[in-house]
């Protein structure tokens, strides 16, 4: 690359080769002259108020990649499934949610982007829901010029990883819900879980198969556990009677089923006492009461992967440890708060 300095009072006639950015404090920032602009003798008054005394002229070799065309070949390589991209604005191309669901980012690959010299992609967080046309990410490089390898090397690891980002669709699952505790099956207090379940079943698209009643007997609730999979249930959330009490037998009864427990016990608060298994490919969530009293807690976290058709694993479990602490702040600002970010 070539670069040729011009006296702004010598370059009417000349082609900008870059934006020329004026930013007004606290009401706005944007190109004043975008690339490609032929500058006209009436424009040196104003390009000289944006501090530009002297303009640069770039003659690129063929081994140079301007940064506009190196933004729109890094949009392209990243932007997987239900995303689109679009720019590039001042050299950046932002990519988007094509439909709502779960955005999958892939940390490995988008760290080794961003171990490249004069590269840049920012996400957000890993496993976050995301609603039609929201803001994903956003990449460019940081010269103005980038050397044509630069680019390869980004679009390889990208092609090589398979996919750096993108959004799973929420399927339509069919979710049982056993309410355990006896003082609810025999009616001597209203159930609260069964509305809380269905709100968040249906907030994602999914229905509510049925709800059913087990009073604190270990064999009971194994076998309505067992009747929700028959009657065809694809995920089955079994509530109440997690903890170490005598009567707490949920975690007894999964196991009876002859389901694989992934984890019993998460590092999520709240949501301590949550276990994950499988009949077979069938997640078994095991719900604390945290889980009635909360308004989000580990199930908000784990029950949109699912939803999402991702298998959740003992290790995704462990993972909540790191950023599994919510603060529990007088006013809900989830999910634009810390709960559930760090384990990404």
């Amino acid at each position: 690359m070539k670069i040729q300095t011009v006296r702004v009072e010598e370059s009417v006639g000349k082609v900008l080769s870059h934006d020329i950015t004026k930013v007004v404090k606290g009401e706005s920032k944007g190109a004043s002259f975008k690339k490609g602009h032929i500058i006209k003798i009436e424009d040196i008054p104003e390009l000289l108020k944006l501090g530009k005394e002297n303009i640069y002229i770039l003659d690129l070799e063929q081994t140079d990649v301007h940064e506009d065309d190196a933004g729109i070949r890094l949009g392209t390589a990243v932007s997987g499934i239900g995303t689109s991209w679009t720019g590039p604005r001042e050299s950046r191309v932002n990519i988007y949610a094509e439909h709502e669901g779960l955005l999958k980012v892939n940390i490995p690959a988008l760290e080794a982007v961003n171990d490249l010299p004069e590269v840049i992609l920012s996400t957000l967080p890993n496993n976050t829901v995301v609603k039609k046309g929201d803001l994903l990410a956003g990449t460019k490089v940081i010269p103005l010029v980038v050397p044509e390898q630069t680019v390869l090397t980004a679009e390889n690891i990208c092609r090589q990883a398979g996919w750096v980002v993108k959004v799973l669709s929420f399927q339509e699952r069919k979710v049982g819900v056993v309410i355990t505790g006896s003082e609810i099956y025999k009616k001597r207090i209203r159930d609260g879980f069964g509305p809380v379940i269905k709100e968040k079943v249906e907030a994602y698209g999914s229905t509510v198969l049925g709800v059913d009643f087990a009073p604190d007997e270990v064999e009971v609730i194994a076998c309505k556990i067992n009747k929700m999979a028959e009657d065809g249930a694809d995920i089955i959330i079994v509530t109440g009677g997690m903890s170490v009490d005598p009567d707490d037998v949920t975690p007894k009864a999964i196991r009876l089923t002859g389901a694989n427990v992934e984890k019993y016990g998460a590092p999520a608060l709240p949501g301590a006492m949550f276990m994950l298994a499988y009949l077979g490919d069938i997640p078994v969530m095991g719900v604390p009461a945290c889980g009635m009293f909360f308004k989000i807690t580990i199930v908000d976290l784990l029950l949109p992967r699912l939803l999402a058709g991702e298998r959740v694993t003992r290790r995704d479990i462990v993972a909540l440890a790191h950023g599994g602490l919510c603060k529990a702040c007088p006013e809900c600002r989830y999910p634009n708060c810390t709960f559930g970010k760090g384990s990404n």
